[in-house]
């Protein structure tokens, strides 16, 4: 057992009643709320997933909702008959670098999500690493390589530097991207060569970091009305050890528990440290921020996710959940608070 998991007592059970309660029904009776989802990165079909079930998830509580693809027919759409709010369920470059926000910025469109420049941000690893550190946010020692500098410096020469630098076993996946895509642990000199080539598969720099063992969790960040608060940490369990894209959306690989099997101090700490990420990167609304507690019950930050999951299988509805609240009441207290940003501009 990792020190400082299950040397005092197991975190109290969440109570929904600690969190500001949903704004009426007949206040948002007028809501219309368009939820974006697909684009065309290597996540569209889990982008499709989340969508459908945030569409679900607003329609059962009364929200007007409607599911359009990020294409060439939406700006006609947010013109014409433009929505109060956006839910952007989109995964990958299209619904994290920013510039799907920054064209809603232009229309005056607002949206549940971080802005655009935050967005940007946390879709950089090696960027948001930075900051991080620079907050004295624990996250593990990296190195960011572009493939023109990897090839034009010589490859056997950079890796040995990479591994007598940082050591192995290492953490290879792509400076921008995610759901796990490209990414490998590597435990021995040899596969470093292929574990790069298959990064540089999915984005033109690797983001390779020292690879810390312990405990996977994902924690939550919302702010429904009174500040960032995290939801319970969502311990994650992969039976090959690696959390990757087959993982993640292949039935049967992965063990979920929530809230995680955390001492109620470890608890604290990476709930603590988890709001931390969020702020220091300049969030809003939700983020879903990946850690690993280490054998001494620290955690290490290891990316923030400004547009997490949403299907069945996703870390934030798991949160949702354990911490005793409705996934859909929960989108409409977001999406109205969203369409309160309008009205103030």
């Amino acid at each position: 057992m990792i020190s400082g998991m299950g040397t005092d007592s197991p975190a109290e059970p969440p109570r929904a009643a600690d969190w500001p309660a949903p704004p009426p029904r007949e206040a948002t009776a007028d809501l219309r709320v368009l939820v974006l989802a697909g684009g065309l990165s290597y996540e569209r079909e889990v982008s499709l997933k989340s969508g459908r079930r945030v569409l679900d998830a607003l329609r059962s509580v009364g929200v007007e909702a409607e599911l359009r693809d990020a294409d060439a027919t939406l700006l006609p759409i947010l013109t014409e008959d433009p929505p109060d709010a956006v839910v952007i369920a989109l995964h990958g470059a299209t619904g994290e670098d920013g510039s799907l926000r920054g064209v809603l910025d232009l229309c005056d469109i607002p949206y549940v999500g971080c802005d655009a420049r935050a967005s940007r941000l946390a879709w950089d690893k090696p960027s948001a690493k930075a900051v991080l550190r620079e907050a004295g946010i624990p996250t593990p020692d990296w190195v960011a390589l572009p493939h023109d500098r990897f090839s034009e410096l010589g490859a056997t020469a950079v890796l040995d530097r990479i591994v007598d630098r940082l050591g192995l076993p290492l953490m290879v996946k792509p400076a921008q991207g995610g759901s796990g895509l490209g990414a490998a642990v590597v435990r021995e000199l040899s596969a470093l060569p292929a574990a790069m080539v298959g990064c540089f598969g999915y984005d033109s720099t690797a983001l390779v970091e020292r690879y810390v063992p312990g405990m996977d969790v994902a924690v939550s960040v919302v702010d429904l009305g009174e500040g960032p608060r995290a939801l319970p940490a969502v311990e994650i369990v992969p039976r090959n050890g690696v959390y990757d894209y087959a993982a993640r959306y292949t039935a049967g690989l992965t063990t979920w528990h929530a809230p995680a099997r955390l001492s109620a101090r470890a608890a604290a700490r990476v709930a603590e440290t988890a709001l931390a990420a969020h702020t220091a990167l300049g969030l809003r609304d939700l983020s879903r921020v990946d850690l690993i507690v280490d054998e001494d019950g620290q955690p290490h930050v290891l990316e923030v996710n400004v547009s997490p999951g949403m299907t069945e299988t996703s870390l934030l509805p798991l949160a949702v959940g354990a911490a005793g609240l409705d996934f859909g009441e929960l989108l409409r207290t977001l999406a109205s608070r969203a369409a309160l940003r309008r009205s103030r501009t």
